[in-house]
């Protein structure tokens, strides 16, 4: 473990600190869900995380930060193998939403519990503190997408 006096860490400006942390927990991450046997592609454990309940593909792909083609290759690819279903949406007939088959139901809550301790792993946080910090990195995508999606997240 590093000490931040040792490295001069504590010396440099609180958003320099953030930016040097948010970039080391994101690295740590991404090497951490690559370890979780799924079988699944990255985008398609993804989308099993962000469908919590029956979504319209036009709503995955703005949750996700991708274009809808993409939503369409990776819910083609899950509906296969069996994770997820597409039913007429009951408010438009005319629109389809994505749900989760009991299948998906179970590949998702591992997902999410993997997440969850993988996060908890990688950041040293506490409960009280991943809620603080879940506050915070909600209000800064939500400033970060208002002025659009940014060009390395649509590839």
């Amino acid at each position: 473990m590093h000490d931040d006096t040792e490295t001069g860490l504590d010396r440099l400006s609180p958003e320099i600190q953030a930016m040097m942390g948010v970039y080391a927990l994101y690295w740590k991450l991404e090497e951490s869900f690559a370890s979780i046997e799924t079988g699944l592609s990255q985008q398609e454990c993804h989308l099993l995380v962000k469908l919590d309940q029956p979504k319209r593909m036009g709503v995955l792909a703005a949750d996700m930060l991708t274009v809808p083609s993409t939503i369409t290759a990776t819910a083609d690819a899950l509906a296969t193998a069996g994770y997820l279903t597409r039913e007429r949406d009951p408010q438009d007939r005319r629109a389809l939403l994505l749900v989760l088959t009991e299948q998906g139901h179970a590949a998702r809550d591992m997902l999410v519990a993997e997440a969850g301790e993988l996060f908890h792993r990688a950041s040293g946080l506490d409960a009280q503190e991943t809620s603080q910090f879940a506050r915070l990195a909600r209000k800064i995508r939500n400033n970060v997408l208002k002025s659009g999606i940014p060009e390395g997240l649509t590839k």
